[in-house]
C-alpha cells in the first residue's frame, strides 16, 4: 500500500512502525473472508483491510481519531484471524494496538463509554476487586434488563448477563507460593495465576499445579505478580498496561535470579499472547527491553510445555470432546495441534467444530462493550459446537469458557482440567517414570 508520510512524521517511532506495517498490505482482501466482524456485518470498514485504510488516513494526516474511525476500531475483536490468512505478513496486531492507543489519547468518548471502560480497567485486572464485583453482581442481576434500557448503564446490564450466579471460594492454588513435587524434581517453572481466571474458575490453577507436580515439576506463583496487561492494553490504556508488564518482568526476573526458571507457564491463551509480546511492548525502554525479551522467550502455554514431557497414551475413555481453539491460541500464538494431540493421548475422542477459525465473541472485554456483535458470534460458535454432539467442550482460555457457557448446556472445561483428571484416574501410570 502506498503511503505519504513526511520525514518529520516518520521521526516518531510509533508513526514509523505504523507506516512500515501499512506498506505491506497489498489490498488482496483475503482477510475479509476470515474476519468475524466482516462476515457478520458485511461492511468493508469492519474488515482488516478497511480498518487499515482508516488507520493509515488517521496517522498519515496527523489527526485525532474521529467518531467513524473509533467505531470501526472498537469493533475489531483482535482475534488475529486475518494475520493467519494474510499472504503478505501484515502485522495487524501491532497496528491495531497503535490505533487503540491513539484513540485513547485523542478521542473524547461519550460518558457511558468512558464509564464502562473505566470500571472495567479498574476492576477486572485485580482479583480482589473482581471477586467483590461479582458478589455484588449476584444481587444486581434482577435489574439487568432495566440497566440495559438506560444509555449510561447499558454496558453494566450486559456485564450482569455474564456474571456467574455464585463465586467459587479462593484456594491456595490462586495465591503466591511454591508447590513442589513429592520427589524427583526435574524442573522449576513460574505460573501466571491470572486475574479473572482464579476468581471465576480456581480449579484450573489446581489442575495445572497437580499435573505438573506429578510430572516432577516445581511450580511457583511469584509474590507480587499482577495482571499480564492485556485487558488494559486492548482498551488502549497503555500507561496502565505497561505498568503491569514492567511489574511482571521485575517479579519473574527475581525468580530467575533466585532459583532459575525453565519456563513461565500460562493457562489463559489471551494472557499468553500478550506475555510473548513483552519484548516488543518494552523494546523502546532501555531499562527493561532485554529483560522483557527474556521473559517473553520463557513464556509457554501449558499445552506447549506439556508437549515437551512424555505423557503416556491412555486407553479411550468413551468421552467425546469438542475442542474450541481460542483465537489467541491458534492465531495469536500459532498453537493448533498440540492441545488436540494431548487430549487424544489422554484417552478422549476429539472433534473439531466447523468454522473453527471464527471468534466466539468473547475477546477480553468485547462481549461487554460490543454485546450485539458478540452475541451473534457466540450463537454461531455454539451452533457449530453442538453440531458435533460432544459430551463436553475443551478450550484454553477463560474468556471463551465464560462466553460459550452462557449459551449451551454442554459442560465446558479448560484443556488442563481434562488432562489432569484423566492422568490422575489412570491406574498404574507412573508419570514421573516417564518424565
Amino acid at each position: 500500500m502506498q503511503t505519504n508520510f513526511s520525514l518529520a512524521q516518520l521521526a516518531d517511532p510509533k508513526t514509523a512502525e505504523a507506516e512500515s506495517i501499512v506498506r505491506k498490505c497489498v489490498h488482496c482482501g483475503l482477510c475479509t473472508a476470515t474476519c468475524p466482524t466482516y462476515v457478520t456485518l458485511g461492511n468493508e470498514l469492519d474488515s482488516p483491510r478497511g480498518r487499515i485504510y482508516l488507520i493509515k488516513d488517521m496517522f498519515e494526516n496527523g489527526r485525532d481519531a474521529d467518531a467513524e474511525t473509533v467505531l470501526h476500531v472498537d469493533r475489531c475483536l483482535s482475534c488475529l484471524s486475518c494475520t493467519t490468512t494474510c499472504p503478505s505478513g501484515v502485522d495487524y496486531m501491532h497496528l491495531i494496538d497503535l490505533a487503540r492507543a491513539h484513540v485513547e489519547e485523542t478521542h473524547a468518548r461519550p460518558l457511558p463509554d468512558r464509564l464502562a471502560r473505566g470500571v472495567l480497567a479498574a476492576v477486572l485486572p485485580y482479583p480482589a476487586r473482581f471477586r467483590a464485583a461479582l458478589r455484588m453482581a449476584a444481587l444486581a442481576r434482577p435489574f439487568a434488563g432495566l440497566l440495559k434500557k438506560v444509555p449510561l448503564t447499558r454496558a453494566f446490564g450486559h456485564m450482569l448477563d455474564l456474571a456467574p450466579p455464585s463465586v467459587p471460594a479462593s484456594t491456595p492454588f490462586t495465591k503466591s507460593g511454591r508447590f513442589r513435587p513429592e520427589n524427583n524434581q526435574r524442573a522449576r517453572v513460574a505460573m501466571l495465576s491470572g486475574c479473572a481466571q482464579p476468581v471465576l474458575k480456581p480449579g484450573i490453577n489446581e489442575a495445572t499445579i497437580s499435573l505438573l507436580n506429578a510430572l516432577g515439576v516445581e511450580v511457583v506463583i511469584a509474590e507480587g505478580e499482577s495482571c499480564c496487561g492485556s485487558l488494559t492494553h486492548h482498551m488502549g490504556k497503555e500507561a496502565q498496561a505497561l505498568a503491569s508488564v514492567r511489574n511482571n518482568v521485575d517479579v519473574w526476573t527475581r525468580e530467575i535470579e533466585n532459583g532459575g526458571l525453565d519456563a513461565i507457564i500460562i493457562t489463559a491463551s489471551g494472557c499468553g499472547t500478550t506475555i510473548k509480546d513483552y519484548g516488543h511492548m518494552l523494546a523502546s525502554d532501555p531499562a527493561y527491553a532485554a529483560r522483557a525479551a527474556r521473559i517473553a522467550g520463557l513464556a509457554r502455554d501449558i499445552t506447549e510445555y506439556l508437549s515437551t514431557l512424555e505423557l503416556p497414551q491412555l486407553p479411550l475413555n468413551g468421552k467425546t470432546v469438542a475442542y474450541h481453539s481460542a483465537c489467541s491460541m491458534q492465531h495469536g500464538q500459532k498453537i493448533t495441534g498440540l492441545p488436540k494431540t494431548l487430549l487424544q493421548r489422554a484417552g478422549y475422542k476429539v472433534k473439531e467444530p466447523a468454522e473453527g477459525h471464527l471468534c466466539c465473541g468473547s475477546a477480553g472485554t468485547y462481549n461487554m462493550l460490543q454485546p450485539e456483535i458478540s452475541a451473534q458470534l457466540k450463537d454461531r460458535k455454539v451452533r457449530n459446537i453442538e453440531a458435533t454432539r460432544p459430551d463436553m467442550i475443551a478450550t484454553g482460555n477463560i474468556g471463551c469458557m465464560t462466553q460459550i457457557a452462557t449459551a449451551t448446556a454442554i459442560p465446558i472445561f479448560h484443556t488442563i482440567e481434562l488432562l489432569a483428571e484423566a492422568y490422575s484416574n489412570a491406574a498404574g501410570v507412573d508419570l514421573q517414570s516417564r518424565a
